[in-house]
């Protein structure tokens, strides 16, 4: 059995053209009011609209990046898991990093709860290592391998 949705599909498509367009109305239009965004490499959750706005501005301010769905998968008829690529440019500070002008590049996934035609949830994973290193931060941080 097939758990499939065109409608569901319809919905990450527009979260991620208005993500991408940092248009944070259309983006919060695609989000359920309770919504929850767990980054798991940093262990911090947000939720609802105004944590979503936080997280948002928080990575729109940072970076100038585009996310591109590599592969999308519904495993169960409210779950969507996404792997994506966010590649952009370091344009302001992050975490206490200033601006480096500095190419990113990191892959992501993220698993989507969709409930009554918005997203719920959503869980991210990814290497915060490797975006810190991309940023030259890595190596004075993590040591060498």
């Amino acid at each position: 059995m097939s758990t499939f949705s065109e409608e569901h599909l319809e919905l990450l498509k527009r979260h991620q053209a208005a993500e991408n367009a940092h248009d944070l109305e259309a983006t919060l239009a695609t989000l359920a009011d309770d919504c929850v965004f767990h980054d798991l490499p940093s262990g911090r959750r947000w939720i609802g609209h105004e944590g979503a706005t936080e997280y948002y501005q928080t990575w729109w301010k940072a970076f100038d990046h585009r996310v591109t769905s590599e592969r999308l998968h519904f495993p169960a008829p409210h779950l969507a898991i996404a792997e994506t690529r966010w590649a952009g440019q370091h344009v302001g500070e992050y975490w206490g990093i200033a601006p480096t002008g500095r190419p990113i590049d990191v892959p992501v996934v993220i698993f989507v709860e969709i409930r009554d035609g918005l997203m719920a949830g959503e869980r991210f994973i990814w290497d915060r290592a490797s975006l810190l290193t991309q940023l030259g931060a890595g190596p004075g941080i993590w040591g060498q391998a």
